[in-house]
């Protein structure tokens, strides 16, 4: 019998990459999508999609019955303005949200994992099929950060772990020692826009993986777009937690911060530059 696995697919390219690396193994995937959230073209590389809006539990569970699926995993975000306007919770959601402490978005997702565990679905990790996604330890780029850098790492790492642990966002900016911009609903490149445009060329990004994460989902993304926000915003240097996050586009991302004279660190919690 052919392997089989199930997909909850969000957007951005996590959820395509995961199929292409399932059909290369000769696993069949069986994918539900989000309306204005999900690429289209995944429909092209998984055996069925199909599509919903966030809060149809209900229709999740009966999907992955229907093809047999006893593990999934949950790729790609859900931006949270469209998900205010699009949310359309059934019973289930509305058992899910009664029954967990808050709409935090890690208790969110923990607590639909353990449902969907109760309903003999488990969540695999995000990085199942894709290892060599998760970020490396060391400075990646040709240009070092500057000792002033360094410290802003530093402080922007203890900000970034607090406002994780409150579950706000995994994010911050900071320059000349001070926090200049805390990633919140808008998301990190809206956050990098706004910390580049007050600091005047010292800001630094550090991104990182929040305390109580659950680390099958949700966990820290930077890629081509990322590198391309900071020049926009003329932000020089970015931290993130190695090991902890994923890195889309590695060598490209690399190639173009190096051009623009960026600097790139990976960092384990505790440790700096």
């Amino acid at each position: 019998m052919v392997d089989r696995i199930g997909m909850i697919a969000g957007s951005g390219q996590f959820p395509l990459l995961f199929a292409k690396a399932a059909h290369s193994k000769g696993m069949q995937v069986y994918a539900v999508g989000y309306h204005g959230e999900t690429d289209p073209v995944l429909s092209e590389h998984v055996s069925t999609l199909e599509w919903l809006y966030v809060g149809q539990v209900k229709r999740i569970i009966n999907f992955f019955r229907q093809h047999e699926i006893s593990r999934a995993v949950m790729l790609g975000g859900i931006g949270k303005v469209r998900l205010l306007a699009n949310f359309r919770p059934d019973t289930k959601a509305i058992g899910l949200l009664a029954r967990i402490r808050n709409t935090h978005d890690d208790a969110v997702l923990r607590g639909f994992a353990d449902l969907l565990h109760e309903e003999g679905i488990q969540i695999e990790p995000s990085t199942l099929l894709l290892p060599e996604l998760l970020s490396p330890s060391g400075v990646w780029t040709s240009r070092k950060p500057s000792r002033e850098e360094r410290e802003d790492i530093r402080l922007g790492w203890k900000i970034a772990k607090e406002i994780g642990r409150l579950d706000v966002g995994q994010c911050v900016v900071t320059a000349g020692g001070s926090v200049v911009a805390v990633e919140a609903i808008e998301g990190t490149d809206a956050a990098i826009t706004r910390g580049g445009q007050l600091a005047d060329g010292q800001a630094v990004v550090v991104k990182v993986c929040k305390p109580t994460q659950d680390t099958r989902f949700d966990i820290p993304a930077i890629g081509l777009k990322t590198i391309e926000t900071m020049h926009k915003a003329n932000v020089k240097a970015l931290a993130v937690e190695a090991g902890k996050s994923v890195v889309f586009d590695r060598s490209a991302m690399i190639a173009k911060a190096d051009r623009y004279k960026i600097t790139i660190v990976g960092l384990e919690d505790g440790e700096f530059v």
